[in-house]
């Protein structure tokens, strides 16, 4: 039986999910909700990668669906979110534009985090 490292086995087994979001903000009530759907994605361990755009690595097609079950059950009703998702693969694509030049890609996690 082989063994794959890390790092042959990243580019297509591991994933990446993004959630878009566009949430209305102009009651108080509606700041809540807001907030405790972006405190939902910050708790799962999201991280920020613009405003109303969250990454999240994990490790394959299972967490993937649990994640996106979250995310359903927290989803305001009068909002818009959409969920990618995408391999590291993939992710190693982006192009990244930073004002009138390119930036470096975002880059894989060298290690799993596990918790």
């Amino acid at each position: 039986m082989s063994t794959k490292s890390y790092s042959e086995m990243s580019g297509y087994q591991f994933m990446w999910v993004m959630v878009l979001f566009d949430l209305p903000t102009t009651s108080p009530e509606e700041r809540k909700r807001y907030a405790r759907f972006r405190e939902l994605l910050l708790d799962n361990g999201f991280e920020m990668a613009q405003f109303s755009v969250y990454v999240k690595h994990t490790n394959g097609k299972e967490a993937v669906d649990a994640i996106i079950r979250k995310v359903e059950g927290a989803m305001p009703v009068e909002g818009k979110v959409d969920i990618l998702q995408f391999t590291d693969k993939q992710y190693e694509n982006i192009v990244c534009l930073r004002g009138d030049h390119r930036a470096d890609s975002p880059k894989n996690p060298e290690q799993l985090v596990m918790f």
